[in-house]
């Protein structure tokens, strides 16, 4: 009995040795179920590595910001404005989705400059009275009550019982808001082109914003000029398309008002409550509309920025700042975006270090890579 337990002792313990150098050749060979193949070197090459080998996807959503003040140290919790750019990229990096959204604070209040919405209120008794422009900047007396977040390509029209027509309209160049007043009586087979900025007719009342390309530190500067020709060739982005697509200094004050929907009996302009809209693009809905379509289709590992810096660094500082302590002579704002992306027009420099920390968020940029614009 003692004999027969012993031998079957022995042959557990050698059908568990034999299992062991099985598992051996296994774990040296590879399995051969065909997960593994031995090379010529003598390694196992996986077929099925678990996708090890391959790039990580970069399918996904993304957000980016920049906001006011940055380069002067304020924060992003403490900013006013800020600008938002979320992408949505494929697994290779293909922005299949864009929005790009600027928000301000007013009174208190976050809202978005690109809402569109306004309020505009007219004078019709008023008589607009021009700005003193330059350093010592002082308004002048607009017919026109207007509260919005959005004055870029901006234009209200208005037509009193009586016939008199009251317009503003914002000037993309100098960005004061040019007021023009006309009776019942006036010529308005008058061209354009007679309406120079100054005279009785095109009066600049209000400064907009400081940060006009052109920056006249007198009225005599342009005096010359109408809104289609004060920037010269930056001017053509007010009649490249939208409500004043095909006016030009030669054109009729008639057809100009017409444009804007004002309506003639003869010669009478008719009665028209007042209205607002956006030239050009659509004011910043329609620029930034217009960069997001752009962006669409685009490969984000490819297409790092919306401004080629190359032509600008003597415009960065060592800190990647864009417009800050730079050359005397350098450039300080990148206004030439309308040939460059999808039409847009605005300064674009803040909206490319949105974007590119969102491709920061997507691993595609380093902090390091970003060019700090210009607010």
């Amino acid at each position: 009995m003692f004999k027969k337990k012993k031998f079957f002792v022995v042959m557990i313990v050698l059908l568990l040795a034999v299992s062991l150098m099985f598992v051996g050749c296994n774990d040296e060979n590879g399995e051969e179920n065909g997960n593994g193949e031995e090379n010529d070197n003598g390694a196992v090459e996986n077929d099925n590595d678990n996708g090890n080998d391959e790039e990580p996807s970069l399918a996904g959503k993304h957000v980016g910001y920049s906001w006011g003040g940055e380069a002067d140290g304020t924060s992003f919790e403490d900013a006013t404005t800020y600008i938002e750019t979320i992408l949505e990229l494929d697994d290779d990096g293909v922005i299949t989705y864009a929005k790009m959204n600027y928000f301000v604070q007013m009174d208190g209040f976050w809202t978005m400059r690109q809402s569109g919405n306004a309020y505009v209120d007219v004078d019709y008794s008023v008589d607009p009275v021009a700005a003193t422009p330059g350093e010592d900047y002082e308004a002048g007396t607009s017919m026109f009550n207007i509260y919005t977040a959005d004055m870029m390509s901006f234009y209200a029209i208005g037509v009193d019982d009586d016939g008199t027509v009251a317009h503003a309209i914002v000037d993309p160049i100098t960005r004061y808001q040019l007021e023009m007043k006309f009776p019942a009586d006036f010529d308005f087979e008058t061209t354009m082109g007679e309406l120079t900025i100054g005279s009785e007719n095109n009066v600049p009342t209000t400064r907009t914003s400081g940060a006009g390309f052109t920056r006249p530190d007198s009225w005599d500067e342009v005096e010359d000029n109408t809104i289609f020709d004060v920037g010269g060739p930056w001017s053509h982005v007010v009649t490249e398309e939208g409500v004043f697509a095909g006016i030009d200094n030669d054109s009729t004050v008639m057809e100009y008002l017409e444009a804007m929907e004002v309506e003639f009996d003869g010669d009478t302009p008719q009665a028209k409550e007042v209205s607002y809209g956006y030239f050009g693009l659509g004011g910043w809905n329609g620029n930034y509309r217009a960069i997001e379509e752009d962006l669409v289709g685009r490969n984000a590992t490819e297409f790092t920025s919306l401004v080629d810096w190359s032509e600008y660094e003597d415009s960065i500082n060592e800190d990647n700042q864009f417009g800050v302590d730079t050359e005397s002579g350098a450039t300080r704002t990148v206004q030439d975006s309308y040939d460059t992306i999808s039409g847009a027009t605005v300064r674009i420099s803040r909206e490319a270090t949105s974007f590119q920390r969102a491709l920061v968020d997507a691993g595609i940029l380093d902090e390091n890579d970003v060019i700090i614009g210009r607010f």
